[in-house]
């Protein structure tokens, strides 16, 4: 007696694309680069600190400190826990009319995934009363800009997309 079985097949649909070029670069011969396209929906909660991302698109920079131990100062990014007494954080608003460029570096070859374009000044914003640093770009700069020192205030999105990029930073100048 023989079984059923089941059979399975390879869709004819997904036609091979070899690349002759990767990142501007040629393709040295011999090798294979097959390009292999995906489409992907991701679901991404931000869970407790939304109110940062809300705040986002609403053109608010939120922040969070400890009421418990108040030890670290104001964290930004927040936190929804403090990582020194493991307490829920309350939100407060951020001050950024004293932020300026911690530290920065320019992008010019960036990965497949990045959204801006090229050059593009990567920053570290320091701002008064805030123990960490946020990383973040410049969406304007002029010639000698970023520096070490610079005056800058945040620009959020008109078209909020609910990630961190709907904040950037421009001289204050």
């Amino acid at each position: 007696m023989s079984k059923q079985r089941q059979q399975v097949t390879i869709s004819a649909d997904s036609k091979t694309k070899l690349a002759d070029v990767l990142f501007r670069q040629n393709i040295p011969q011999g090798i294979i680069l097959r390009e292999n396209p995906r489409n992907i929906t991701h679901f991404h909660s931000y869970g407790g600190i939304s109110k940062f991302f809300d705040g986002l698109a609403a053109g608010t920079l939120w922040g969070t400190v400890c009421g418990s131990c108040g030890n670290a100062g104001i964290w930004l990014p927040p936190r929804v826990h403090c990582p020194d007494c493991w307490q829920e954080m309350s939100w407060v608003k951020i001050d950024t009319s004293q932020a300026t460029v911690y530290t920065h570096s320019t992008t010019n070859y960036p990965g497949a995934g990045f959204k801006a374009t090229v050059p593009c000044p990567l920053i570290s914003v320091e701002i008064p009363g805030i123990c960490t640093k946020l990383m973040s770009y410049l969406s304007e700069f002029g010639d000698g800009e970023p520096y070490i020192g610079m005056p800058i205030r945040p620009v959020f999105s008109q078209n909020p997309t609910y990630t961190i990029l709907d904040l950037s930073w421009v001289s204050r100048d």
